[in-house]
């Protein structure tokens, strides 16, 4: 049973407040301008629709492999339209508003982690901050990595 102290009210309303400042900062911002814009760009949602329709594909082709009749003719479609959304102008913003949040989040994540402790491991799938926290969360190395899991 878990017990409301004033104590742990208190760090609630921090940490709801400081949700409230990610919210607010330009990274956010941003973040929404660059959703908003790819969710209002006709091309970039065709292209995203078509990317669906095609790992749809690869995904069923990926079942038989290369004795799939269609194997190669799916695997240069999906390549090829990989290769456009990664140029797209709205989509590649998007995804590096996105990656930018993340980073964001992440070293907020660390710095709370460390606050509290150098053992905390910190789950950011970001290598450099996995460095910092010395253990991504899963390393199944025993502990070679440096953590002391």
């Amino acid at each position: 049973m878990i017990v409301a102290t004033f104590e742990r009210l208190e760090i609630l309303n921090k940490a709801e407040s400081l949700g409230k400042m990610v919210v607010q900062s330009e990274v956010a911002e941003h973040y929404r301008r660059c959703l908003q814009r790819l969710k209002n760009d006709r091309s970039a949602q065709e292209l995203i629709a078509h990317f669906t329709k095609a790992k749809e594909r690869y995904e069923e082709v990926q079942r038989f492999g290369k004795y799939h009749p269609d194997y190669h003719t799916i695997m240069k479609e999906i390549r090829e339209v990989k290769r456009k959304l990664d140029f797209h102008e709205t989509i590649s913003a998007f995804k590096k508003a996105e990656k930018e949040l993340q980073d964001l989040l992440d070293e907020i994540s660390v710095l709370i982690g460390k606050a509290v402790s150098e053992q905390v491991k910190v789950p950011t799938g970001n290598p450099y901050f996995t460095s910092l926290s010395s253990c991504s969360g899963g390393c199944g190395t025993g502990g070679s990595c440096g953590c002391r899991s």
